[in-house]
């Protein structure tokens, strides 16, 4: 890895601490606490070697393997209580969703302006320890590969083709379509322009506001405190000494649910779609079978990643993904309609900032099928991943100011989601626009991607290409949560026995294998949304611990 001058770990690297996080460098307003981490972790050899917090890994894992168990015991039932829930959460829960999304986009800006945005995560001498390649990298393929991959195509084109048909009202006089807003019926440059907005909406500032809430509240308690690099820490302001006890146990064993269940969908997901990449390249049959062997062959590799570490693992994996994408990425814009992109781009953003106001208004919406069954998903599924992206968003954002941590964390990444969008699901609606060419609309979701690639020469290969980004952001995902996970359920260690990362990662197969066999999509969607609503609240708390904790800070 190649850093700048200005990018190099000091010669003098900061101490580091029992639980392997860096002291802080320079004046910094630690929290004074007797606890010491690791100070109720069972550390010791039981068949594998151990540095475990007994009550949440216990309590955590136990309710994970109970919940694989019931779900592939009954299976059939288990489609029917999944699709209930997610139907009762999206449609009960949705105004709240949409609410605190604005809260946490208008927070993260107002730090941004702020004088607080001058704190230095790890001190005011801390350097970062990676360079913004690497960071952008990690950050970015961690955070939405595998869902950049599967809706880039998917989702711009649903939402052209429901604003196309316009409002449609059932005999009830409830709409039944699934137009965001008032559609734009009949005028395909106009649903075009919806369409694409409603997607950047998802897929923009709101979602990565959410993971730098969390992020941000992970480094500064952490790498400034002196607290466990845990979900509890956030809720010290807060609770006190009493986050060591029964309530920051809970906090720590809903973050893991979140973190599995938040994981394990988009695995599903990607698992989903590089099973038809698979079979439309190689005729291998996209059956339940096929895809728990794919899930089976990938978790495998990211064992070896996680075995392998950060630097030498996830961090080169991350590089070679970012490259591949990039490589996708600039053979569609040329292959493509390419000025068509290129206008779209800065179109396409004007028609979010136009539209943004009444996409994120949370009272009194018609288009009940789009807030509910798209946005209100999105949203706890974006939090539902919070805990896994944010805490490794923090690992690694030591030594940035808490303003270029935002404006890296919140702007950057939302403007490649735009032009990726863009890219994808823009050339796909104008293959229907200008080339009557519907067949990435009659396509199942996880193959219109390869459906508006086969349009275009070098099919085969830029398939192919997609099918590996796909197994790679899986393996890169996998990899990170299972670090993630293993963290929280270490009491705040970092450098806990490789043999738990690898136990984690084993279970988020199993887990995505269970889903997978007890529902499909929406057994994944149910449980994201399901475990993303309690975090809700979390994250709300998390915006007043953050102002508690740099305001204490140096500047």
């Amino acid at each position: 890895m190649t850093t700048s001058p200005a990018q190099e770990p000091q010669s003098d690297k900061p101490a580091v601490g029992p639980d392997g996080i860096p002291a802080p460098s320079g004046e910094t307003n630690l929290i004074d606490t007797d606890y010491v981490v690791g100070q109720d972790n069972f550390s010791g050899k039981l068949f594998i070697q151990l540095d475990i917090h007994s009550k949440v890994f216990l309590i955590s894992s136990g309710a994970i393997l109970l919940f694989v168990l019931l779900t592939l015991a009954f299976q059939d039932e288990a489609l029917a209580v999944f699709t209930s829930m997610r139907g009762w959460l999206t449609s009960n829960m949705a105004g709240f969703l949409l609410l605190a999304g604005n809260v946490f986009v208008v927070f993260s800006l107002a730090l941004i302006i702020s004088p607080l945005g001058k704190v230095r995560l790890g001190g005011p001498e801390a350097v970062p320890d990676y360079s913004y390649t690497g960071w952008f990298s990690m950050l970015f393929a961690a955070g939405m590969g595998i869902g950049l991959m599967f809706y880039g195509v998917a989702e711009p084109m649903s939402h052209f083709t429901a604003s196309q048909g316009g409002v449609v009202v059932g005999e009830d006089g409830v709409r039944t379509d699934w137009a965001p807003l008032s559609g734009a019926a009949g005028d395909a440059q106009a649903a075009l322009s919806l369409g694409m907005a409603a997607t950047i909406f998802h897929w923009g500032l709101h979602p990565w506001a959410i993971y730098a809430i969390v992020s941000l509240a992970l480094a500064l308690f952490s790498f400034n405190k002196g607290l466990p690099l845990s979900m509890r820490s956030i809720f010290y302001p807060l609770l006190g000494e009493r986050v060591w006890g029964w309530p920051g146990h809970i906090v720590d064993i809903l973050a893991v649910f979140a973190t599995m269940f938040g994981l394990v969908t988009s695995l599903g997901i990607g698992a989903q779609q590089a099973s038809g990449g698979l079979e439309l390249l190689f005729g291998i049959p996209g059956t339940d079978f096929s895809m728990v062997l794919l899930i089976i062959a990938i978790t495998a590799v990211a064992i070896w990643s996680v075995v392998a570490g950060v630097d030498k693992g996830v961090q080169q994996l991350s590089k070679l993904n970012m490259f591949l994408a990039f490589l996708l990425l600039i053979f569609v814009i040329v292959i493509g309609p390419t000025l068509g992109i290129l206008k779209g781009f800065f179109g396409n953003l004007w028609s979010y900032a136009t539209h943004f106001p009444a996409l994120s208004n949370p009272f009194g919406r018609e288009d009940r099928n789009f807030v509910e069954g798209w946005t209100a998903f999105y949203w706890a599924w974006w939090i539902s991943w919070s805990p896994f992206v944010g805490m490794f968003i923090a690992r690694i954002s030591r030594g940035r100011t808490v303003r270029e941590f935002l404006v890296a964390v919140l702007l950057v990444p939302s403007l490649v989601s735009v032009l990726w969008m863009t890219a994808f699901g823009g050339t796909a609606i104008h293959q229907v626009i200008a080339e009557n060419f519907t067949g990435v609309q009659e396509a199942a979701l996880e193959l219109q991607l390869f459906a508006m690639l086969g349009q275009y020469p070098l099919a085969s290969i830029s398939s192919f290409v997609g099918v590996v980004l796909v197994i790679m952001f899986f393996i890169t995902s996998s990899d990170s949560g299972s670090l993630v996970i293993d963290t929280i359920t270490a009491g705040g260690k970092i450098n806990a026995p490789v043999s738990q990362r690898v136990f984690w990662a084993v279970l988020e197969g199993v887990l995505a294998i269970a889903l997978l066999l007890g529902g499909g999509l929406i057994a994944l969607q149910a449980m994201a949304v399901s475990t993303g609503l309690p975090f809700t609240v979390v994250l709300l708390v998390g915006c007043i611990a953050i102002v508690k904790g740099l305001l204490s800070e140096p500047r």
